[in-house]
Order: C-alpha cells, then sequence, then structure tokens
C-alpha cells in the first residue's frame, strides 16, 4: 500500500505545481494586457484633451526610460536613432570623423582627435570650436546634437566651420566622413625582461582577435614568456570574446563561464572553443573599481583557474548578463536577461538590484549573504563583491585641488595654448615640465583665469551653517564658525604647489595629447605605474608567482 502511496503523492504535487505555474502564467498575460491598455488610453487621453502638441516619441520614450529605471542600469531602450550607439558597443565601429567633442562655456569645442583619424589627418585640433556642420549652425546645440550632426554614411562629404585660437577668419575644412575603427588593444610594450604588457580596452568583436595577434608578435619579436593584461577602466562587452581570451591560456573546452536566467532559453555553458595558443605563459591581470563585466569574466576565471596572478583594486562587481533584443520601428532594447557564473561556482554581482531601499538607493549584497568558494586549487574566493585581486592595491590619491582644475578644463585651455606657442615636445617617454612652465600654468590659473573653487568640505560646511541658523547655534558658536570658515577658504598657490606633483600628471597628459595622441598619453601615464612594476615583480620572482596560485 506504502508504495503506491506514495507515488499517487507525488502526482499530486506534480499536478498542483502546473496547476500553479499555469495560474501564474495567465495572472502575468492579464496584467501585461491591463498595464498595456491603461498606458494606450492614457496617451489617447493625452492626445485628444491636452492644452498643447505633444511629441509623442519623445513622451513615449520617457515613459519607457522611467519604467526601466526601476530594473537596473543596464536595462535600456535604444531608439533607432541611436543604432550608430548600438553599433559602436558591440564593434567599436562607427561612421564619422574621428573625434571626441565637449560643450564647454556655450561652445562645442573638439577635446581629442584620434590619430590617423579624419579629424586629425585634416587639420582639425584640440580646442578648435564648431561653429558650423554642413552649414547648419552649433548654436544653442548640445555636443550630442552636434556628434550626431558629425555622423553619417561612410564617404559622404562633410564641411566643417572652425574657430581657432589666434586665427582672424574661421577655418573651413571639407573632406570624407569614415568608418571608424577602435582598436580594442589600445597600447602594447614590454614591461620587462621577456615580460609583455597589452592594454585591452574594451571586448568588442575583434577583441580576442588582436590580443591573439598581438601576443604572437610580442612572441616572435621579443620572446616574451610573461604577460601583463591590463584591464583596468575597461567596462566590458561581449562574452564570447572573454571566453575565447582564457582559451589562449587553458585546454580546449575548459568551463568559463555558465549564465543563468528566468527562461531557460538564457542558460548556457561557455567554453573553451580551441587548443590553447600559449599554454605555458605566465600571467598577471591588472583590474581596478571600474572593471566589470567580461572583464570581470577574464578576471574571475583566470584567478579561479589559478591561471594568473590577479592585481589591483577591488573590480565593480557586474554579474549581469544582457541581450540586446529588437522591438520594432528600427529600435532595440537592451535587457538583462541572466546572472554569470564564473569556473568556481560565483557571482561577482555586488548591487542588488530587486531588492531596493526605502529611497530608491541601492545596496551592496550584505556580508551575511556572501558564500566562499574553491578555486582549482583549492584557494578560498567570495561571490557578491566583485573579483578581489591576489595583490591588493588601493588609491591613495586624494580629492585635492588638481581635480578642481580639471572640473573647469583649465588642463586643456593651457596645453590648447601651449601647442600654439611650441612646434614640438620632447617624446612621452622622457618629457617633464620645467619650473618655468609650472610657473607660468600657475600665473595662467591665478592671474589670467581668477580660478577659485569651493572644497567638498566647504559645501558642507556652508549646509552646516544653514542648519545652525534654523537651529539659533549660528550666533551660540559664531566665534568657531568664522575660526573654520577661515580655514576652508582654498590658497590656491599653495595648494597648487602642494598638489604639484598631480597637476604636472594631469596637464602633462593633455599636454602630450596634442603631440603624441592617445599613445602619448598612455604611455606617459604608465611609465610610474605602481601595478605594472608589481605585477613585473611578481612574474619575475617565480617562486612567488607560483606561492600566490597555489594557495600555499
Amino acid at each position: 500500500m506504502k508504495k503506491i502511496f506514495v507515488p499517487i503523492i507525488l502526482f499530486c504535487l506534480l499536478i498542483s505545481v502546473t496547476a500553479q505555474n499555469k495560474q501564474n502564467s495567465e495572472y502575468r498575460k492579464f496584467e501585461i494586457t491591463k498595464n498595456l491598455s491603461v498606458f494606450n488610453t492614457v496617451l489617447r487621453e493625452l492626445d485628444a484633451n491636452y492644452v498643447d502638441s505633444l511629441k509623442y516619441g519623445e513622451l513615449v520614450k520617457t515613459g519607457i526610460d522611467n519604467m526601466l529605471m526601476k530594473l537596473d542600469p543596464y536595462t535600456i531602450y535604444m531608439p533607432e536613432e541611436m543604432n550608430d550607439d548600438l553599433k559602436m558597443m558591440t564593434t567599436g565601429e562607427y561612421a564619422g570623423i574621428g573625434a571626441l567633442i565637449m560643450q564647454s562655456n556655450g561652445k562645442i569645442i573638439i577635446s581629442e582627435p584620434y590619430e590617423g583619424k579624419p579629424a586629425q589627418l585634416n587639420d582639425l585640433r584640440a580646442g578648435d570650436e564648431i561653429l558650423e556642420v554642413d552649414g547648419v549652425s552649433t548654436k544653442s546645440k548640445t555636443s550630442s546634437d552636434v556628434s550626431e550632426l558629425l555622423k553619417g554614411k561612410n564617404g559622404t562629404e562633410i564641411t566643417i566651420k572652425v574657430a581657432r585660437s589666434g586665427e582672424k577668419k574661421p577655418l573651413i575644412k571639407k573632406f570624407l566622413r569614415q568608418n571608424i575603427q577602435f582598436n580594442p588593444v589600445s597600447y602594447t610594450s614590454v614591461a620587462g625582461e621577456k615580460t609583455g604588457y597589452l592594454l585591452l580596452d574594451d571586448f568588442t568583436d575583434k577583441a580576442a582577435a588582436e590580443v591573439k595577434s598581438v601576443i604572437t608578435d610580442m612572441v616572435k619579436k621579443h620572446q616574451i614568456s610573461s604577460l601583463i593584461i591590463d584591464l583596468r577602466d575597461n567596462g566590458g562587452g561581449l562574452v564570447d570574446e572573454a571566453v575565447k581570451i582564457v582559451g589562449y591560456f587553458v585546454p580546449k573546452g575548459t568551463e568559463v563561464v555558465v549564465t543563468k536566467g528566468k527562461s531557460s532559453q538564457m542558460d548556457k555553458t561557455y567554453r573553451t572553443p580551441s587548443e590553447p595558443i600559449f599554454p605555458d605563459m605566465k600571467l598577471a591581470v591588472i583590474v581596478n573599481r571600474s572593471s566589470a563585466s567580461a572583464s570581470e569574466i577574464l578576471a574571475g576565471a583566470l584567478q579561479d583557474l589559478d591561471r594568473a596572478v590577479i592585481i589591483g583594486e577591488r573590480t565593480y562587481g557586474k554579474g549581469l548578463v544582457q541581450s540586446i533584443r529588437p522591438v520594432g520601428y528600427g529600435g532595440h532594447v537592451k535587457v538583462t536577461t541572466a546572472k554569470y557564473y564564473i569556473p568556481s561556482g560565483r557571482c561577482v554581482q555586488a548591487l542588488d538590484y530587486s531588492h531596493r531601499n526605502e529611497d530608491g538607493s541601492v545596496g551592496r549584497i550584505p556580508d551575511s549573504l556572501v558564500s566562499t568558494f574553491k578555486t582549482k586549487n583549492g584557494r578560498l574566493v567570495r561571490d557578491g563583491g566583485g573579483i578581489l585581486p591576489d595583490s591588493v592595491t588601493i588609491d591613495s590619491r586624494k580629492l585635492n585641488i588638481s581635480y578642481y582644475l580639471l572640473m573647469q578644463n583649465l588642463y586643456f585651455d593651457y596645453a590648447t595654448r601651449y601647442a600654439q606657442k611650441h612646434e614640438k615636445i620632447a617624446p612621452a617617454a622622457t618629457f617633464r615640465l620645467s619650473d618655468a612652465e609650472f610657473k607660468d600654468f600657475t600665473d595662467f590659473v591665478i592671474n589670467e583665469k581668477k580660478f577659485t573653487y569651493t572644497t567638498q568640505t566647504g559645501k558642507y560646511f556652508n549646509q552646516l551653517l544653514e542648519v545652525a541658523g534654523y537651529e539659533g547655534l549660528d550666533e551660540e558658536a559664531k566665534a568657531e564658525f568664522e575660526a573654520l570658515k577661515a580655514k576652508l577658504v582654498p590658497d590656491v598657490k599653495k595648494n597648487m604647489e602642494t598638489n604639484r606633483k598631480d597637476i604636472e600628471d594631469m596637464l602633462s597628459t593633455e599636454i602630450l595629447k596634442r603631440y603624441y595622441f592617445q599613445k602619448g598619453q598612455i604611455e606617459y601615464t604608465l611609465r610610474d605605474d605602481r601595478e605594472i612594476k608589481l605585477a613585473v615583480d611578481m612574474l619575475k620572482n617565480n617562486n612567488q608567482y607560483t606561492k600566490v596560485l597555489s594557495g600555499k
């Protein structure tokens, strides 16, 4: 009797679960139909009765954007006019002039032409003010508006009128737009004895192929046996590209990442697709707090497989996977469809978007819900907070005057003037600002630009003083408030000298971009890089390298 009774219970449970699922499915369909009907009715009522004319596209997009904001920052609606941005995200390619622009004091300024692209080849310079694009004035337009004017089909002609400091009349530049393809590997070098270095900016559809190409080239030319992969500030991209890169260093068929979503269609296991090309190469991966998504898959998988030493700051903690799906009329929605899990079984997602605080803010996954996992060699790693490096470094820089100079574009403005006065400068590897040049910049900031700033502490002090006034404490503690206020007034000249190193670094990189473009900026930034030095030392010391990966 018992043998019959157990299957009957299981059968009843199965029927109950099936019925419940069906009921839930019908409820979801009803809720979707009801709310779409309400939205449609509201829009039609507005169309019929609202006092002013409506911009339907903007209105609906605002509604969609606000709806998606309730979910997570990665689920976004992209109407047809954003298809160029979509192409840029996935391929790193768009058609245009190859320059960054910015808005400053109501003007649209070229901030950074890319080396070898149409803007630079046709002598458009950083600091040039864009007055017109194909006869259309840029007055009162935003940088986004002008960016759209600059884009177009590959091979189409563009005419740009610019004003340049030192020139009496506007300059007219006429040339052809081109497909602008950004190399995902923006810089490579030999960082130490038989140690290569590559800076990977993103995971577009050519990232893995480019990584393979530059490593092969460094092996051939410099006989490297160790490699540093720099993923700092790399916000991610295509998961497949990260999997392919891992596959260059581990056996074919190795599990790199698993995605799990609400729908079983989103469940997928990614394995390395080919035999390793560099199976014995020693690896160090550098990350920081802005390394996210595919960067964390690459760094985390290599850590879980005990294949690379990870160096730097704890990573961002984005363990969510997005899929791009068409929604009609040329638009798309980039929607979070799954979470990813790296070889140890952990998910690196750090923020819990499904359980927000009362004020709408998002909290980190609490320690009580964090679990411990093991790498291939048994080292302990944790989920719920990005990738914690094997060798952790801390950014000890403070928020000082150098930041406020940057926010007011004073490095940019001075570099524009500097480039007009200096036809050439020393290579990025040896360039240094002289004492006279630093003094000239100081005079430019203080005397010419009349630079002032309020520190964050000063802003909070003003708020404190206001609250104290409400409570009647401003007079009672007047002497103390006055003394503190005096200390919070910045001494610009003194603060510039105190923070000279930070200021010189930021000014030097801006100046170097005028002569050597992005590569010059990178080369200068990396020459005193502590994480690279730490990685070189780690790779050179075989005992230390092996000890870290073995966990002993």
